[in-house]
């Protein structure tokens, strides 16, 4: 046996051992056929029977190669290639015996011994293979030695998933059970293990001592997934997504592809909804004006439009590096995809994308958006975010541009900080062009979008891999999240159906504390929080928020036909006095000082209140 687990087996060996096997079968075939008292007439055959019933396993083995196969690592692909080939000789000997009849009245085996032989054979090939491979995986991975599994989903994929398991020589891995929701599996099994209900999953963690649960199914729903992570949580168990099966390589699962469900899986929703006539009428054979095309929302808008087959999509942005990667990513539609780089502070730049290629549609997705960046830096966030918005807007009303939709932040309500207000004061010049043009002007307000640039999840999963400290700025600070395919799809979705000069907001679900999200992106990662890494509360920064929120003390919302989407009731301020603010706010810009523009934003904006010590002494009346 010893010899057999050997890691290179000589093919030589497990054919003799095959051939040997069908020997015993056949001769105990006769015994069994005959009650262990063969005739005398029948031994009489053997000095031709042995020879032809041999000859023929021989060729079938070596036609189907039922050797070549490593012992140790039998599948149901292995069992069944063995049954074929047992099945195809069986069937030759059964035409040789119709021949040898047909003209010698004889057969040359007979066909209860056949069929005897056939089964005897069969399976004492594919129990030995797997009596090989069992003893083969309990030497080199003792049970007791084997870390506990579950496997949500009793279907087709958590089989794949379990054999999968099986077969990686270096798992060490015992599946306890698999749990599905069908109340018709349940309680049955499959491969000889138990099925059970979501229920009995939260007991067997509490009973045993479970290193993952892999999700299995492929459309889990985002709620039941939720659920799963969180009870698994609760007894420090990793939990493992098997990837959707057209990442699967060369249509097979392997091993290494079974990777740990992401934090971003717990506060996912249920897909959206889209009307996808709608987005076809509105994007199809469009020239499509992204800016801020090489960050994380313009990206994936990008991604999103090119499903509706525009006629162009023009990439827009100042960083060269991340626009160039986005470029090399997007090579299969580059006939449609031109990537320019320009920054939208720059009229004249941008007119000339305007006067080449007259865009029907734009996105304005370009902004400077951290919060305590921008609070030292309140002229290049007024310079980007207001006048570079007024740039762009103005220009798509001159150039009689369809649509434009400004990408905006629920930090623009009630605003404690530059970036904030700097905001809603784009909101506020856009919501008043669109009094005075025949572009649909549309602003789209959301939260926190997870894995963007420079969002808690990606510096969390950093100072995670570093060993460091999670740091948070406050135990009760929360946030809206929202995906970034999430987003996305809802910023179409409201530019095909919005009204010009309406703010639609997004239903962002509920707030999340950060805090919490610390901790479960701690257990995720299979680190002890207090024993691996610690959270350090740092406190609020400039201009930071405990609490946000998507409409201010005097807004109220109008439903739409899309569940997510909501218009924000909000009067449009009038567009000669917008016009004229933001003048004298362009020309406080150039003296470079923060703290005139910060008077100036206070009185455009009146429920700005500035949480930062620098500028508190500033309010709407008086500026020393």
């Amino acid at each position: 046996m010893q010899f057999l687990l050997a890691k290179n087996t000589p093919r030589w060996i497990v054919l003799i051992i095959d051939i040997t096997i069908c020997l015993c079968s056949l001769m105990a075939a006769y015994l069994l056929r005959f009650n262990f008292k063969i005739p005398e007439q029948e031994i009489a055959t053997w000095h031709y029977t042995f020879p032809a019933v041999i000859s023929v396993r021989i060729l079938c083995f070596l036609i189907f190669k039922t050797y070549a196969g490593i012992i140790r690592y039998t599948s149901t692909r292995d069992s069944l290639r063995i049954l074929l080939t047992l099945a195809s000789g069986s069937l030759f000997l059964s035409f040789i015996n119709l021949v040898s009849y047909f003209f010698t009245q004889k057969y040359v085996v007979p066909f209860s011994i056949l069929i005897i032989d056939y089964f005897i054979a069969v399976f004492v090939m594919v129990a030995g293979r797997l009596a090989v491979k069992v003893t083969y995986n309990e030497i080199t991975n003792p049970s007791s030695q084997k870390s506990n599994v579950i496997i949500y989903g009793a279907g087709q994929s958590g089989v794949i998933t379990k054999r999968t398991l099986d077969r990686d020589a270096g798992s060490k891995y015992k599946v306890l059970a698999f749990v599905d929701d069908d109340k018709n599996k349940v309680n049955r099994k499959l491969e000889g293990i138990e099925i059970i209900d979501t229920d009995g999953l939260k007991d067997l963690l509490k009973q045993n001592h479970v290193a993952h649960v892999i999700i299995s199914i492929q459309n889990v729903s985002a709620k039941r997934k939720a659920e799963i992570i969180e009870a698994c949580l609760v007894h420090n168990t990793s939990v493992l997504n098997v990837p959707p099966v057209g990442n699967w390589i060369k249509g097979e699962l392997s091993f290494n592809q079974i990777k740990n469900v992401k934090v971003e899986d717990l506060l996912e929703r249920e897909p959206i909804q889209l009307s996808l006539h709608d987005l076809q009428q509105t994007l199809s054979n469009k020239v499509v004006l992204v800016t801020g095309a090489a960050g994380s929302i313009g990206s994936e808008l990008v991604r999103q439009i090119l499903k509706f087959n525009p006629a162009k999509i023009l990439l827009f942005d100042c960083a060269e590096s991340p626009l160039h990667a986005i470029e090399l990513e997007l090579q299969p539609w580059a006939t449609i995809c031109e990537t320019i780089v320009g920054n939208i502070r720059n009229q004249n730049r941008v007119e000339k994308v305007f006067q080449t290629f007259k865009p029907h549609i734009v996105f304005h997705a370009a902004a400077y958006k951290h919060v305590p960046l921008m609070e030292s830096n309140a002229s290049e966030a007024i310079r980007t975010n207001v006048v570079g918005t007024k740039i762009v807007a103005h220009l798509a009303h001159q150039y009689n541009v369809q649509t434009f939709v400004l990408i905006s932040t629920d930090k623009a309500v009630n605003p404690t900080n530059i970036m904030g207000a700097s905001k809603r004061i784009a909101e506020m010049y856009v919501q008043s062009l669109a009094t005075v043009s025949k572009t649909k002007f549309i602003t789209t307000r959301f939260g926190n979008v997870l894995g963007s640039n420079g969002s808690v999840i990606p510096i969390f999963k950093s100072q995670i891999e570093a060993g460091k400290s999670i740091t948070v700025t406050h135990p009760e600070i929360t946030r809206y999240f929202m995906t970034i395919p999430e987003a996305c799809q809802l910023v179409l979705q409201a530019a095909s159906m919005g009204n010009t000069g309406e703010i639609l907001v997004f239903d962002m679900g509920i707030p999340v504390k950060i805090a919490d999200l610390a901790q479960k992106m701690i257990k995720l990662s299979g680190l002890t929080l207090g024993k691996d890494i610690e959270i350090v509360y740092t406190g609020l920064r400039p201009g930071e928020k405990l609490y946000e929120e998507l409409l201010n003390d005097h807004e109220n919302t109008n439903a739409t036909q899309h569940k997510k989407i909501m218009i924000a009731k909000v009067t449009p301020p009038q567009f000669d006095n917008i016009q004229h603010q933001l003048a004298l706010l362009e020309i406080k810009l150039n003296e470079g000082v923060n703290e005139p523009l910060v008077f100036l934003m206070k009185q455009i904006v009146p429920d700005y209140k500035s949480n930062n010590s620098m500028y508190e002494k500033l309010d709407n009346k008086t500026l020393e």
